[in-house]
């Protein structure tokens, strides 16, 4: 089979309902009864909710289950080159054979019923997980928590809340406490939580749901610490002290997701080959991440060419945090981003770290902002703008001065995905 296949059934996905996003479990439980309850039959579920740090920290997680000899289902949302990436099976990417016929089970079982995309995928995943053997499945929500289609799991071995900021005010509230509300939604009686660092509005209801729902919390600076130390990653709760390496990821947040990971795998017991995996061994994409091959890599050999997916205000301060720790150069932002974004508080903590920036429409979005909308809110923010039609023509712009730039292509997961796409 090739991969139209798959895509041929998810265009027809995108048409069963008229909203993209339509938060309620109605439509998801009405499909899993029609599939046979493939929730209940899955390999111990880890939860994961939150607004920054979710994906980094399901991938250390993953990580350090794989280093200590388990395997893991591991469901992540959205992709950024091709589907496939949301949906691994015991550790490795879901074939397109596999992908095609859970995808086409689900369309058939749900008999033309109104139900979004983002549902009937996450029923398709569940219905894959509970069909093939695995020690782990850690779910990470897609928008949310209380109302997230993966949110029908009554008893997950642990649930993981990464620190809650002000994103998707839309769907989810205006404040910290309303957000934090509904990623506490994934808070189930009995179950422990991990919890990363928060905003104290943010913990107070987080502490709340915990309470009311007799579910045992295990909050940073609480119950558990992690900081950098003589370039090792130190990490301490009740039963030790934990000597450990870098993450691999960069930046700062990395050590905080890299302590909430260890607090999963130290809940799960397992042991230091885990611990150490999660910090070594994650894998994460257009998380500053370096690119190496493809096309841009061709037109500017001597430059330094990053990618990063971060999108919000707090994606905004880490990526400049990290900017900050990289030997002293200059930056050059490549930068598009959609018109649901907090373009300014993205770009105010990054206009101190970066040098100039030239603003592109991301291609194929309808919600992009436009290059010119970009530059304007950079300009505001004073940093030095222009607008290119393509990232291609403003690499070329950008090295055509300065050969050996350092490139950072930034401001949203849609523009990322399209960069590995062209240069995976």
């Amino acid at each position: 089979m090739t991969a139209q296949t798959s895509d041929a059934i998810l265009d027809r996905m995108m048409a069963l309902h008229p909203k993209i996003i339509d938060l309620t479990l109605d439509r998801v439980w009405r499909l899993l009864a029609a599939l046979d309850h493939p929730q209940l039959k899955l390999p111990p579920v880890v939860h994961i909710a939150g607004t920054n740090g979710k994906g980094s920290t399901q991938a250390m997680i993953r990580a350090g289950l794989e280093g200590a000899g388990h395997s893991a289902h591991a469901y992540t949302s959205p992709h950024l080159a091709r589907f496939h990436e949301r949906i691994r099976l015991a550790g490795e990417l879901i074939s397109e054979s596999d992908l095609t016929a859970v995808l086409d089970e689900c369309y058939a079982a749900n008999k033309g019923e109104d139900i979004t995309y983002f549902e009937i995928t996450t029923c398709a995943a569940l219905l894959a997980f509970a069909r093939t053997k695995a020690d782990y499945t850690l779910l990470e929500v897609g928008l949310g928590g209380r109302l997230d289609a993966t949110n029908v799991i009554d008893n997950p071995v642990v649930t993981v809340i990464t620190p809650v900021s002000i994103d998707h005010e839309q769907f989810l509230g205006n404040t910290f406490g309303e957000i934090a509300a509904e990623k506490a939604g994934i808070i189930k009686p009995g179950v422990p939580c991990i919890v990363g660092p928060q905003q104290d509005e943010a913990l107070e209801v987080i502490e709340y749901t915990a309470a009311r729902l007799g579910a045992p919390l295990l909050v940073h600076g609480q119950h558990w610490n992690v900081h950098e130390e003589n370039g090792r990653l130190i990490y301490q709760d009740e039963t030790g002290l934990r000597d450990l390496p870098l993450p691999n990821l960069l930046g700062a947040h990395q050590i905080q997701n890299a302590g909430a990971a260890v607090a999963v795998l130290r809940h799960l017991d397992m042991g230091d080959d885990a611990y150490e995996a999660a910090v070594t061994k994650a894998e994460w994409p257009a998380r500053m991440q370096r690119l190496k091959t493809g096309p841009l890599i061709e037109q500017a050999p001597q430059a330094e060419l990053w990618l990063d997916g971060g999108h919000n205000a707090a994606a905004g301060i880490a990526l400049a945090d990290v900017l900050a720790k990289l030997p002293q150069k200059p930056t050059h932002m490549i930068c598009g981003m959609l018109n649901t974004k907090d373009v300014t508080g993205y770009l105010s903590p990054l206009a101190g770290q970066a040098t100039s920036l030239t603003a592109v429409s991301i291609p194929g979005e309808a919600a992009t902002l436009s290059a010119e909308e970009t530059a304007a809110a950079a300009t505001k923010v004073d940093l030095p703008a222009s607008t290119a039609n393509n990232v291609s023509e403003a690499l070329a712009a950008i090295t055509a001065d300065d050969p050996q730039a350092r490139v950072l292509i930034c401001g949203s997961l849609y523009l990322a995905g399209n960069i590995l796409r062209e240069n995976g």
